[in-house]
């Protein structure tokens, strides 16, 4: 029996980086995931590892009609969904905070607040209409309480998320529903060179270390097994939680 044997997830962002690893070791962990994302080819590409317990449904979690139309798919395909995994999160390139552009500011608000504010309104219904609980898992970074110059508008974002986090916790809990957030630490994924500024290099991984007691930046597993744990019943009484996953670094 896997950790997540016969749970339904809903993962965003899933073709690619976190949501990707999260999607594939829910999935080998025995849940079935409705792997979500813009870019199809990157979702198509997550479903393919496991075919039997993954399936790809397109969409943008900026869209209210998306989000709609989201939970139909998952509840029409699975019948239940007990896990919420709102992943799906951008940022500009570190940068000068007077050379972000509005356009760039929006972005980030739609993609990592907003996105998120849909997703629980849209998932959050159904959990509590089956009295059984549920899990929302949001995506923050230890960004939210120790922010950095050149990514300020981003860091808000997910103070944002962060704060959302123990709101809604608070919220939901009479209904045993589970709110918690992963606060990773700067990661190799494809959006390491947005968050440094820098080229994506061995050398330039290591620039990034000096004030990381661990020795070293975040690794998808990392965060990938936080979710994990946070997601099964051997995380039942924790709640309002916001798991800095960073080897030290917000010490």
């Amino acid at each position: 029996m896997g950790r997540l044997e016969g749970k339904v997830a809903i993962v965003t962002g899933a073709g690619s980086g976190f949501g990707a690893g999260i999607s594939r070791r829910f999935a080998a962990e025995g849940a079935k995931v409705l792997v979500c994302d813009i870019n199809q080819a990157g979702g198509e590409a997550t479903v393919s590892s496991n075919p039997d317990l993954l399936s790809f449904h397109k969409m943008d979690v900026t869209k209210s009609a998306d989000w709609k139309a989201t939970m139909d798919a998952v509840l029409q395909k699975f019948g239940r969904c007990d896990i919420l995994v709102n992943n799906a999160g951008w940022s500009y390139t570190n940068k000068p905070t007077t050379d972000v552009t509005e356009e760039e500011f929006e972005r980030t608000f739609d993609v990592n607040v907003k996105g998120v504010y849909l997703g629980c309104n849209a998932w959050v219904q159904q959990a509590m209409e089956r009295k059984e609980g549920g899990v929302i898992i949001n995506i923050a970074s230890v960004g939210a309480t120790r922010p950095r110059a050149g990514l300020v508008w981003y860091n808000a974002s997910k103070g944002a998320v962060w704060n959302a986090t123990k709101g809604l916790a608070l919220e939901y809990g009479p209904h045993q529903i589970r709110v918690n957030s992963i606060c990773p630490l700067v990661t190799g994924t494809g959006l390491f060179s947005a968050f440094t500024g820098v080229e994506d290099t061995p050398e330039n991984r290591q620039k990034f270390v000096g004030n990381v007691p661990m020795g070293r930046i975040g690794e998808v597993d990392d965060v990938v097994n936080a979710c994990v744990f946070i997601a099964s019943s051997e995380a039942s009484f924790i709640t309002g939680v916001n798991l800095e996953v960073d080897g030290g670094r917000c010490i």
